[in-house]
């Protein structure tokens, strides 16, 4: 019985060995599928929460605020892995460096290594913005700086505020803004900015690591990151006033939170902030005063066009080496400032010569920065030569010739058609919508200069119950393109008209005439309109105000006078409006001078965008000074958006698509 006791135990024991055996081989291939699986898997499992926390700063070398630094490798260790954004972009070092410093990411640590020789008694700061990030969800440690000294002692004061482009109010992210203790007029065109910013997404800048004392602010679109401006097509800034540094205690509330929805307390904090943090710098990019001829091309053989980097009061002088210059050309003033002029050559024989050489006299600003005639031996040679352009002409026709033919054929048409589609006509667009604005006007577009138009080939009509009567018109060449003419009348609302011009109207420089073209259209009734009243308070006494769409583009523009600027005839739709002091009364924005103290005409924006609907008059109030300018432009008619935006947008986006996902 004992025997089979035993033998029994040992059974039930083999049985739990291998029981326990089976078991174990299990957990061990569950586990070796877990590793597959998390090996093959990298990163959050769907369904986790998403990490939300930017890495925390542990330690650094040198100590944050050390004194008497010596060496110029600093190091900074951070709580998780991290890696660094646009860190030529973002990452801001003052004093500046004139050569570029390394700054690399390395697991946990962030790593800059300054190349330039330290200087002595000098606070450093290395200001990260949001360059810092977490490697795996990319939450950035925002507004992170790191500041140590070479002397006994570390600055600590700090200026800040928003740069703006003078024009449209935008703000201006990545441009340098930089002091001077050097209070000299010079020291912006000859010595490197002192200590350095740069501005955010919102415009916003904070320069850190000042020492007590008087300052002049600038901000610099650095091209050639000399941190000076040394580059009339650099964008500057500056202000009228000195900055003076202060520091004040105040009081703010800390709240700690037991989770995202539950407060656990509110505590007032003590804590020094430093003033002034609403400095305000308005960049412009100078006319260029220095003169130079940039070049000459001739893309085609009927025309050439000269370049000038500066407006000019006078056209250049141009004589004929290989042929004679006198009456040779039409000359189109692009800008309307002789900068860039295009010069159309009228004899037939001499735009087929392929090579002009010529000399031309023109303003010159030479090393004193004085402005001289010089002389230069120039030769157009066109990319498209003369027999190429009437080879590819004569494929073209012979193409079209044969698709022609080919449907004429298809269609059975009658040879009387085959002349009339031989003549070749000087090509005139004509601008006639069917739905005309009553302020509005016809415009005819040619392809090239008129040689002569007839006005008396214009006939235009209104029509009278069921009779169409002559109407009177003003045809003028266009004031900026001499290729392009218009035509004013009075339209009368939902009135029906028409226009007709003969053939033979416009003859072209190179001998074509135009076809004969009708045009029948109909003014718009008033009740399709709405009109928009501004009463301007604040203003200087010469203004004007721009009409804007919903992407910042001018719709039109109108005087304020006697403190109205009033908009009829607006098609429904959204609007801003932005307001120029006319400082020289010349009609347009105007930009700055740095050598003259000058800031760019000062510009205002309605803060908000106004919906206008048919038939409908809005009456608005508008104290132009009455919101600061930093705030005065409509997030709408923005065109720079803030990056933390995008972030949310694009982290919501992440969200969505996780709920999405587990779904």
């Amino acid at each position: 019985m004992a025997d089979n006791l035993y033998f029994c135990s040992m059974l039930d024991s083999a049985y739990i060995k291998r029981k326990r055996s089976l078991l174990r081989r299990l957990a061990g291939g569950v586990l070796l599928l877990v590793l597959l699986y998390s090996c093959a898997s990298i990163g959050r499992i769907e369904g986790g929460a998403i990490d939300e926390t930017p890495p925390r700063f542990l330690s650094g070398t040198p100590a944050p605020g050390a004194l008497r630094v010596t060496k110029k490798k600093v190091s900074i260790e951070f709580d998780e892995f991290i890696k660094l954004d646009k860190p030529a972009e973002k990452v801001v070092i003052s004093p500046p460096q004139v050569q570029q410093p390394e700054v690399k990411a390395n697991g946990k640590k962030v790593v800059i290594t300054l190349q330039d020789t330290l200087k002595a008694n000098t606070t450093y700061t290395i200001d990260f913005g949001d360059a810092i990030q977490d490697n795996n969800e990319g939450n950035p440690l925002e507004n992170f700086t790191y500041a140590f000294s070479t002397g006994e002692r570390l600055d600590t004061m700090a200026v800040s505020g928003t740069v703006l482009n003078a024009a449209n109010l935008e703000p201006v992210k990545g441009i340098l803004v930089g002091l001077y203790a050097n209070l000299s007029d010079t020291a912006f065109t000859k010595l490197p900015l002192e200590r350095v910013g740069r501005t955010d997404s919102r415009g916003r800048f904070s320069i850190r690591g000042v020492a007590p004392g008087s300052y002049r602010i600038y901000a610099l679109q650095d091209a050639d990151q000399n941190y000076y401006y040394s580059q009339p097509t650099e964008i500057i800034a500056f202000n009228d006033s000195l900055i003076i540094p202060t520091s004040e205690r105040r009081m703010r509330q800390d709240t700690a939170w037991v989770d995202s929805l539950t407060i656990d307390s509110i505590a007032e904090v003590e804590y020094t902030h430093f003033l002034p943090d609403d400095i305000l710098l308005r960049c412009f990019k100078e006319l260029s005063f220095i003169h130079r001829q940039v070049r000459a091309e001739r893309q085609t053989p009927e025309k050439f066009s000269l370049y000038f980097t500066a407006p000019s009061d006078s056209l250049p002088l141009l004589k004929g080496v290989n042929f004679d210059e006198r009456d040779a050309f039409v000359i189109e003033d692009l800008t309307g400032r002789k900068d860039t002029l295009q010069y159309w050559i009228k004899d037939t024989l001499l735009h087929q010569q392929d090579s002009l050489r010529m000399t031309l006299t023109y303003l010159f600003t030479d090393s004193l920065n004085q402005i001289v005639p010089r002389t230069d031996t120039l030769t157009v040679i066109p990319k498209l030569t003369y027999a190429k352009q009437q080879k590819q002409k004569e494929e073209a026709k012979e193409k079209e010739r044969k698709e022609k033919e080919k449907a004429r054929k298809k269609k059975k048409e009658e040879d009387a058609d085959e002349e009339t589609e031989k003549t070749l006509f000087l090509p005139m667009e004509v601008y006639a919508p069917s739905a005309m604005d009553i302020y509005d006007y016809i415009t005819l577009s040619f392809e090239e200069p008129l040689s002569n138009l007839d006005s008396t080939a214009f006939h235009l009509q209104q029509k009278v119950d069921t009779l169409w009567h002559d109407m009177s018109f003003d045809l003028e060449r266009d004031s900026a393109d001499l290729k392009r003419y218009n035509l004013y009348a009075d339209w009368s609302p939902d009135v029906s008209y028409q226009l007709e011009v003969d053939s033979m109207a416009a003859v072209g420089i190179y001998g074509l005439h135009t076809d004969k073209v009708k045009k029948e259209f109909k003014a718009k009734k008033l009740e399709e309109y709405g009109q928009i009243f501004f009463n301007v308070y604040g203003a200087d006494s010469i203004a004007f105000v721009e009409l804007l769409d919903a992407q910042d583009q001018v719709v039109r523009s109108v005087s304020v006078e006697n403190g109205r600027a009033d908009f009829y005839y607006l098609n429904p739709g959204k609007y801003g409006a932005r307001l120029i002091n006319d400082t020289n009364g010349n009609g347009v924005w105007d930009t700055g001078l740095l050598a003259e103290h000058r800031q760019p005409e000062t510009v205002y924006y309605y803060p908000m965008v106004l919906e206008l609907k048919a038939n409908f008059d809005l009456t608005q109030e508008w104290n132009v000074t009455q919101k600061p300018t930093d705030r005065q432009k409509p997030d709408e008619l923005k065109k720079q958006k803030p990056d933390e935006d995008k972030k949310n947008k694009n982290k919501n986006k992440n969200k969505n698509s996780s709920t999405s996902s587990r779904r």
